[in-house]
């Protein structure tokens, strides 16, 4: 069954999609399954936002520009979560036990399949629902052929006329298992090599009803197949043209709002005014600014965009709104952020240990690994609303200096003092303190990236890699 022609073909798809223009990749985003879209988690904002700088005054809207606006800011998140998740897949949607959703959903799914069975007990049996059936099933076998399919394609509209089938059903002459018998063969030949199993066991069901029934559902799977198949193969295509893809549409809410993207501006003017400060001239990377009029050097705008997404791995999400040109990736840049906390904590934990042990203990790879690992354990729940980072400390405390003791005495080395010992848990427990020094010091080493950020036409996405890399 897997070597069936009907199977979906990566090369047929991709010489459908061999024009690069951007039309091409926008009517191809906007042609998506709908299931895909509702895939996406919108990433909106907080209700806490500070008030909305006015760059223009503001105009009035029509309710299809809003429509219009929002199609296209859904179908530049669909692209942009498919180039950016490789891993991103559609899977059928399960609604939580004893929900309501689920409830009405199952009552009215009973109503329907007893209202078929009803009518198919009946003498002379009534075919009306069953025939609809018929049609909606054809349909959807239909969807899932490729261009070049169309010896299956007249097969199915043969087999599948509805107008004959009323014909034979008037005429008592309607044999249900036989058309039953060449939906299952027709989905066994579409159907992905992972879906063989389930179509084999329709061909152990003998009544009507639940065969019909077990049809549908097998039918919702291989359509979640055919979207992650249409994922796969529109992903590099989207790969080649996002850039421009996303800065047109962009350009085109800019236009229909001028004051769409006040975030993006006072989030840049900050960063190159902090970068202005006295503070930060010496941190500038040489070459990175020219002489001003008087208020010091003026940073060059990589320098600006670098340390503007540097800003981002410290942004207060609840109190302020997020950048409008980077909003999709919120979750990562949170999830980054939470990383960087945890390194911060991990690296000032680890050189207020050093830093109080003998020599012979900090120059011990194996003994600082394990200390490492004890305490990203104990830090991993850091995500999580319960968490607090002085009852964390405290543990962490303990163990340090259980390791600590272990090791000093595996190295005949002198134990700590009880007096040393308690210098030791007072100074992770300080880390807790965003003002404590040594956290300070781990937190300037990630201002240092800035110089070694990549180039700012290689765009967001690239940024959010390497920073992965730099964790």
């Amino acid at each position: 069954m897997s070597e069936n022609p009907g199977k979906p073909n990566i090369n047929e798809a991709g010489k459908s999609k061999s024009n690069d223009s951007e039309q091409d990749l926008e009517d191809a985003v906007e042609g998506s399954d709908e299931a895909v879209q509702k895939t996406i988690k919108s990433v909106s904002p907080s209700t806490q936002r500070v008030q909305r700088p006015h760059s223009s005054p503001p105009r009035f809207v029509t309710v299809e520009e809003l429509l219009e606006t929002a199609k296209g800011v859904t179908n530049m998140a669909l692209a942009h979560e498919i180039v950016v998740n490789g891993d991103f897949r559609i899977k059928p949607v399960e609604l939580p036990e004893d929900s309501l959703e689920k409830r009405v959903k199952e009552i009215v799914h009973k109503a329907f399949w007893d209202c078929l069975s009803v009518q198919l007990s009946e003498e002379p049996p009534t075919y009306d629902h069953a025939i609809k059936l018929v049609g909606e099933i054809k349909e959807t076998l239909l969807s899932f052929l490729l261009p070049g399919h169309t010896r299956l394609r007249n097969q199915i509209t043969e087999v599948l006329d509805l107008d004959l089938i009323k014909q034979e059903a008037e005429n008592g002459a309607l044999d249900i298992s036989k058309l039953a018998e060449f939906i299952i063969g027709m989905m066994g030949t579409l159907c992905a090599p992972a879906r063989d199993e389930e179509v084999r066991k329709l061909k152990d069901i003998k009544e009507i009803v639940p065969l019909f029934r077990a049809i549908f559902s097998v039918l919702d799977l291989m359509k979640v197949d055919m979207a992650n198949f249409a994922v796969t193969s529109i992903r590099p295509h989207l790969m080649q043209q996002s850039v421009d893809y996303e800065r047109k549409k962009f350009q085109q809410l800019l236009e229909k709002q001028p004051n769409s993207l006040d975030f993006v501006t006072q989030w840049l003017e900050e960063a190159a005014d902090d970068l202005m400060n006295q503070k930060y001239k010496n941190a500038l990377p040489a070459g990175g600014g020219a002489a001003g009029s008087g208020d010091g050097p003026m940073p060059n705008p990589v320098a600006v965009q670098n340390y503007a997404y540097l800003k981002l791995l410290k942004w207060d999400h609840l109190q302020r709104p997020f950048p409008e040109t980077v909003l999709m990736d919120q979750a990562r840049f949170q999830e980054l952020q939470l990383q960087l906390e945890q390194l911060t904590i991990l690296g000032a934990v680890l050189l207020v240990t050093f830093s109080m042990a003998a020599p012979g203990i900090s120059s011990q790879a194996d003994f600082a690994e394990k200390l490492k690992m004890i305490v990203k354990v104990l830090l991993t729940d850091t995500h999580l609303p319960s968490f607090h980072l002085k009852d964390a400390l405290t543990t962490i405390g303990e163990k340090v200096c259980l390791e600590v003791s272990s090791c000093l005495a595996l190295c005949g080395l002198t134990a700590f003092s009880t007096e040393k010992e308690a210098v030791l848990k007072g100074q992770i427990q300080s880390v807790a303190s965003p003002d404590d020094p040594i956290r300070r010091i781990m937190e300037a080493r990630t201002e240092s990236w800035r110089s070694f950020l990549p180039e700012a036409g290689q765009g967001p996405l690239h940024r959010i890699r390497f920073c992965c890399r730099a964790l």
